[in-house]
């Protein structure tokens, strides 16, 4: 049953692949899992059924191995533009209808995925919790009293909440990368140009990424390869591939007296196995004194 599908790419590639469903059913479905009420909150815009179809009826079926994103709904934070429909940045007077949809919109869309509309976010992005917005606050999707973590609240929610299988971000201090952990999901913060800024609305234009939220680390990959590349609209934008990584790789740790975690033995037990998991990739963790950063 379409109901029980559990929307990630590879779920939704196999159900193409086998023909158990197509585009529209899925988008469809979409829509009706993101006018649940129990998270009334998290989208400020969704598309109409006709709009959804100019996307779908664009999808050619013998492209499918070509397109990472066949048929994939998704979400986008309200700060980042989709061609014809309003970009509020969670704030209805400062609304405009952009002409051109954002680069990294773009290049997701051409790879195939479905957009299903724009989310709910802290206004103009200046906020950690999720609770800033006229259109009301997005909770947990554990507990309704919980805040849902910002300020990509929306984007966040409809991901965890199963009502699509990835969305956009955006991250300048913790907006992606917060709402990720409060849900239980994948935030990925690239490194600043590695995705495209055109088209975003800014918080701060020397530090703002776009962030990608999905259900697994295998599917914001994916998300990451499609959207991923120089850009020449954007003025940070750089290529990676000019910067690779050197054959080995330092990442500094605190020293075992400074990590202080509150009495939380499972966060104190997660972090050690991160760093031992580390060393048995190679990396190099290298300890750092923080004692002048809490002077």
């Amino acid at each position: 049953m379409i109901t029980r599908l559990a929307f990630t790419l590879t779920s939704l590639r196999q159900a193409y692949r086998e023909r158990r469903f197509t585009p529209r059913q899925i988008a469809l479905e979409a829509l009706r899992r993101a006018t649940a009420p129990e998270h009334p909150s998290v989208w400020i815009t969704l598309l109409q059924e006709d709009e959804l179809l100019a996307y779908i009826n664009a999808l050619n079926p013998a492209q499918f191995d070509n397109l990472p994103l066949y048929g994939v709904p998704f979400a986008i934070k309200d700060n980042i533009d989709l061609a014809g429909v309003p970009t509020t940045a969670g704030c209805p007077a400062f609304s405009f209808l952009p002409e051109h949809s954002a680069t990294v919109v773009e290049r997701l869309i051409a790879a195939g995925a479905i957009p299903l509309g724009k989310t709910n976010m802290d206004q103009f992005a200046t906020g950690l919790v999720g609770t800033r917005s006229p259109h009301g606050p997005c909770s947990s999707v554990f507990n309704a009293d919980f805040i849902s973590g910002g300020s990509s609240s929306g984007s966040a929610v409809s991901v965890a909440a199963g009502m699509v299988a990835f969305s956009l971000g955006t991250d300048t201090a913790g907006s992606g990368r917060v709402p990720a952990a409060f849900n239980q999901i994948v935030g990925l913060k690239p490194t600043l140009g590695v995705l495209s800024n055109h088209g975003v609305f800014p918080a701060c234009r020397t530090l703002d990424c776009v962030s990608i939220f999905a259900g697994s680390c295998h599917d914001a990959a994916v998300v990451y390869d499609a959207a991923a590349g120089p850009d020449p609209l954007d003025p940070f934008s750089r290529d990676l591939l000019t910067h690779a990584l050197p054959n080995s790789l330092k990442v500094g740790v605190p020293t075992p007296e400074h990590r202080e975690f509150f009495g939380d033995t499972d966060a104190e037990a997660l972090f050690d196995e991160t760093v031992a998991r580390l060393h048995t990739l190679g990396v190099t963790c290298v300890e750092i004194d923080f004692t002048p950063f809490r002077e």
